[in-house]
């Protein structure tokens, strides 16, 4: 507006076809400026003709287990009836044998020799896998390895030309807003090509270590496993999931993020298997109760529960500490932990600072391997048992005895304070605690009666804290409960 004025007031009498041709050409050069400011591209066609060739599609074949149809009926031997029924069962029973199925997805070649990336899911339990190039050309597959946990696969060819290939971009730096192309075999229709943006990234679903891309770019059933390409025709996703209602697009789709797949792919590369770091801790998040009855300046880090032998047990980690940092990058959650953690190499010394009881640690842990951790059973922490009952902040508490230990299924040196009953208008009972839950720690300090326990409350209420934080145990499973403290 204030430029329209000053064009005006700038301009001479009887001049307006002069003024409307210099509006015009100011029009069109910002035009043309916010244009190339935001590579807005006037088609995808060279695109998609440039990487098409390392896009492929993915058949495979898997032999699927007849089902019983239910028990055979019971004809007197001699019967008319008894050719008529065995007839009919041998009809029956051609359904029961083992048949194959097929399934169909896509993929991308990765380097010139035949490294091909897809979705797990795609080629999982599968026979045979048959991969189609854009040119027509068909080639078995290799599995080389899977990764279940953010469901990649990498599978190989063999072939006597060097394979066209695509090459993996950086989706950190993929901002929301900018186009995306995916490609892939969209309900077994063949090549084909969408375009979109990036909704929003950094989503996370169900998994682990998932970090995906959110894009409206059309995807679909069988677009499993394909590309997602930025506008530099570089592989920034691995196309995954949909979230639909129908089963069809309806512009909501996900692909696992590069910055993941290429840890993986490397890896599967290298090892045929993933090879993650484990710390060796069991984890909850912070909540401001728990951040409050802990005095922590904010709400962040990983607070510890449990620490089985591993990793942190040898560096001196505990329950109760709240890990803020690992190998120099702060921890907001226990999400980030984990894969922070997941994507440090095996074997590496890190340091990790924790808070405990107020004051800041730094300790080092020397990180194991998660895979070869992951079935191992966690010890439950123990002591002695005592008879005493009462009734503190809404829960009626006992302490173990032989009775009580059979009942929960206890080892017979556990101890701690068995919460028998909780009022339903309690803060307890709206934190989730229940009538079988074992308090093993009060204040963070073990408990081994009533009088530890009301110790410790009263140490947090004295301290003027606003919660008072447990450490309960539940068939085994830790977690930290922060009770809020009234008057």
């Amino acid at each position: 507006m204030n430029a329209h004025v000053r064009t005006q007031t700038l301009s001479r009498p009887n001049t307006g076809r002069g003024f409307a041709v210099l509006a015009l050409g100011l029009v069109l050069a910002l035009a043309q400026t916010l244009a190339a400011n935001a590579k807005l591209p006037e088609s995808f066609a060279d695109l998609a003709e440039q990487v098409s060739p390392a896009v492929v599609n993915i058949t495979t074949s898997t032999t699927v287990a007849g089902v019983e149809q239910g028990p055979r009926p019971v004809v007197p031997e001699g019967s008319p009836l008894e050719d008529f029924f065995r007839d009919f069962m041998d009809r029956q029973q051609q359904g029961q044998r083992p048949r194959r199925s097929s399934a169909l997805g896509s993929g991308f070649v990765i380097s010139e020799d035949g490294f091909i990336v897809t979705n797990n899911h795609v080629i999982d339990k599968a026979d045979e896998i048959e991969i189609e190039f854009f040119s027509g050309e068909r080639l078995d597959a290799t599995v080389i390895g899977t990764d279940p946990k953010t469901d990649i696969a990498l599978l190989k060819v063999e072939s006597d030309e060097p394979l066209p290939f695509v090459p993996f971009g950086d989706s950190d730096v993929a901002r929301v807003g900018d186009w995306v192309v995916a490609v892939g075999n969209p309900l077994g229709q063949g090549f084909s090509v969408s375009a979109g943006i990036i909704s929003a990234r950094e989503r996370a679903l169900s998994g682990t270590y998932d970090d995906f891309i959110q894009t409206d770019a059309a995807i679909n059933r069988g677009n499993s496993g394909g590309p997602l390409f930025n506008i530099e025709g570089e592989v920034i996703g691995v196309n995954t999931a949909i979230l639909s209602p129908s089963g069809g697009s309806i512009g909501i789709g996900f692909s696992m993020s590069s910055k993941v797949v290429t840890r993986v792919v490397d890896q599967l590369k290298e090892f045929g298997e993933t090879r993650r770091g484990w710390l060796g801790v069991r984890i909850q998040d912070v909540t401001e109760d728990v951040a409050e009855a802990l005095g922590l300046e904010k709400v962040a880090g990983a607070l510890v529960t449990d620490v089985p032998e591993g990793p942190s047990k040898e560096a001196g980690i505990e329950a109760g500490d709240v890990i803020m940092s690992f190998d120099g990058k702060e921890v907001a959650d226990t999400r980030e932990l984990v894969r922070i953690v997941g994507n440090t190499t095996v074997g590496k010394a890190v340091r990790v600072i924790v808070v405990r009881d107020g004051s800041s640690e730094t300790l080092k842990v020397t990180l194991g391997r998660r895979e070869d951790a992951e079935s191992t059973a966690v010890p439950a922490a123990v002591q002695k048992s005592d008879p005493e009952e009462a009734e503190i902040l809404g829960m009626s508490l006992a302490v173990l005895n032989e009775e009580l230990r059979a009942q929960l299924g206890l080892d017979a040196d556990a101890t701690g304070l068995v919460v028998s009953d909780v009022a339903e208008d309690s803060d307890a009972f709206e934190k989730g605690l229940r009538a079988g839950d074992l308090i093993v720690e009060a204040g963070q300090k073990k408990v081994e009666s009533l009088a530890d326990f009301e110790s410790r409350l009263e140490e947090a209420k004295e301290a003027g804290r606003k919660s008072f934080l447990m450490l309960v145990r539940r068939q085994g499973d830790p977690r930290f409960v922060a009770l809020n403290l009234k008057g």
